[in-house]
């Protein structure tokens, strides 16, 4: 007849549990009620008893059938359901003895029930509910007739054990899922204040980025211009304009991300991206790098089965892609395995490389804040991939095979991003 509590911090309550717990409760007073008189000898009052069990039972299907049934039930439902009970236990407390019921106590549970789940205006409500009840039932309550004093005495303290050991497995459980849920909340109250510092981290980048692209719009003028005045030289031999053309090309490639930093910083909306094939997405995105680094190699295979789903991509997406990239190629002179595959649920994305693997730092706290500089690097690319994948409902994990190398993996639901147009 007691609700169990499932708190999550917001009241909120898991009603399937608790309708099971009713109904085992009940089931259990049933039995004893009408067991009592053959077991133990009592003339209770077994059709009135039964009524109210019964009235109980119909009210928990009512609460499993009714059409706006919900998975949990908020704190105003709750005090009801606790009203009721602790008025279905009193009538039958009032059936049985009234206060020289040693079952009695059961009132407390209730009591417990709202301490634990209620605010302390509710709470303080079923407490003096269950207060006022007891107090009527010291002198409002049918007797129970048992003729031996004696027997009446071990009656007495055998329902005082039973009372004391249903009270306390009941507390017991409700104070074990009670901590589990606040420390679950503190997992997660954790977690949302390291992901706020990351982001406070990203959003400091971005507006350092946003600078810089801001400043470097000159200098890359006027290494355009100079370019070009060497090229016009003709005592250059062809390896020297082959290198010209070379820094030209990669001068316009600068310039390219200067001028799509603010689409790449995550702003655009995912509504407003175009879908197109996962695997297309991944050579285009490999193709850009490469070209940006035009010494590094990467190898492109796709063991999925199948159509390759199309995805909307968020731009930020692709940068975060070409940091892990680009770590690979620091860490390796070798070439990058770069692997696709998916299932119905998740794209998932397989970065190796053939280096000395993850220091023990990275992969503890990898993603989490910035690495120290390292190979003439600020040690953000990973924070920033992490960021932008977190963003997008993804993650990244990092490894290190037991035959050697780096691994970066990347996974993204499909649920919320298939067939954007």
């Amino acid at each position: 007849m007691i609700p169990l509590p499932v708190d999550d911090g917001n009241l909120l309550l898991d009603q399937r549990r608790t309708i099971i717990l009713r109904w085992w409760l009940l089931a259990a007073a049933t039995l004893a009620v009408s067991s009592a008189p053959t077991l133990l000898g009592l003339a209770l009052p077994l059709p009135p008893m039964l009524a109210v069990l019964l009235a109980l039972a119909g009210f928990n299907a009512w609460l499993l059938w009714r059409p706006s049934r919900r998975e949990a039930v908020r704190g105003g439902e709750l005090f009801g359901q606790l009203c009721v009970d602790l008025a279905a236990l009193a009538v039958l407390l009032y059936l049985s003895g009234g206060a020289a019921n040693p079952l009695i106590s059961l009132l407390l549970i209730p009591v417990a029930v709202a301490a634990l789940s209620l605010p302390a205006r509710l709470t303080a409500v079923v407490t003096a509910l269950a207060v006022a009840i007891y107090t009527l039932l010291t002198g409002l309550y049918l007797p129970l007739a048992v003729d031996d004093v004696e027997r009446a005495a071990r009656l007495h303290l055998a329902g005082m054990w039973l009372t004391f050991v249903v009270s306390a497995a009941m507390i017991a459980w409700f104070v074990a899922r009670m901590t589990a849920s606040i420390r679950e909340r503190d997992r997660d109250l954790a977690a949302a204040r390291e992901q706020a510092l990351r982001d406070e981290r990203v959003v400091a980048l971005g507006g350092m980025a946003a600078g810089a692209a801001h400043e470097l719009g000159t200098p890359l003028a006027t290494i355009a211009v100079l370019v070009g005045e060497l090229e016009r030289d003709a005592t250059l031999n062809a390896d020297v304009r082959a290198d010209l053309a070379l820094v030209r090309e990669q001068l316009a490639l600068c310039k390219g991300i200067i001028s799509g930093m603010a689409q790449r910083s995550g702003a655009a909306r995912t509504e407003a991206l175009q879908a197109q094939d996962a695997a297309d997405w991944l050579r285009g995105v490999v193709a850009r790098w490469q070209a940006m680094r035009p010494r590094a190699g990467a190898i492109v295979s796709v063991a999925g089965k199948g159509v390759p789903p199309w995805l909307a991509f968020d731009p930020a997406l692709e940068q975060a892609v070409g940091n892990l990239l680009n770590n690979a190629a620091d860490a390796s002179a070798g070439a990058i395995a770069v692997t696709l595959d998916w299932d119905a649920a998740r794209l998932r994305l397989a970065i190796r490389d053939q280096g000395p693997g993850f220091a023990v730092e990275v992969l503890r706290q990898g993603g989490r804040q910035p690495m120290p500089p390292h190979r003439g690097g600020a040690g953000i690319g990973l924070l920033l991939s992490f960021a932008a994948m977190e963003r997008n409902g993804g993650r990244i994990t990092l490894e290190n095979p037991p035959d050697g190398g780096a691994l970066a993996r990347v996974e993204l639901p499909l649920a919320s991003r298939e067939g954007a147009s």
